[in-house]
């Protein structure tokens, strides 16, 4: 028995079962250094892999003329699939959450905020219980014409 084997049967992670002791010598013939074809012995070609162009990380966003704007007033948690659907589809989405109580709507806002993340889109608090998402294309101009921020984690505190 190695002294491997004897470490995993003390460890328990194996059985100690002295029927495939004698396997713990087993040598493939072909693996050996220096082995080479005997004439007679078969042999196969090897085919080339081909490759396959992988699509590229970075997606292109069409940019169409936004014509549409969704509003959704959720009442539970699990009216997150909506927001998600609408905001995939590159619509803008007004999210309010006044109708829920405050540890549904902070999760739908970590949901919303993982969205617009995952998406490189923005979140932007309208009012207290109010958000816009924003799909990468739309930009959202603040009261007074201050210069949009940067787009990051949205926070809050």
């Amino acid at each position: 028995m190695t002294a491997l084997r004897s470490a995993m049967v003390y460890l328990g992670l194996a059985e100690d079962d002295k029927r495939y002791d004698d396997y713990d010598e087993y040598v493939d013939e072909y693996d050996v250094p220096g082995h080479e074809m005997a004439p007679g012995e078969p042999s196969a070609e090897v085919t080339p892999i081909r490759r396959v162009q992988a699509a590229p990380a970075v997606r292109d966003v069409e940019v169409t003329q936004m014509n549409r704007i969704t509003t959704i007033h959720p009442s539970t948690y699990n009216d997150a699939r909506a927001i998600g659907e609408s905001f995939r589809s590159n619509t803008p989405v007004i999210m309010n959450l006044t109708d829920m109580d405050d540890s549904d709507a902070k999760r739908l806002v970590d949901f919303a905020a993982g969205l617009v993340f995952g998406l490189h889109g923005s979140i932007e608090r309208v009012t207290n219980k109010v958000f816009l998402l924003s799909p990468e294309h739309i930009e959202v101009d603040a009261e007074g014409g201050d210069t949009p921020q940067a787009r990051g984690l949205f926070n809050q505190s």
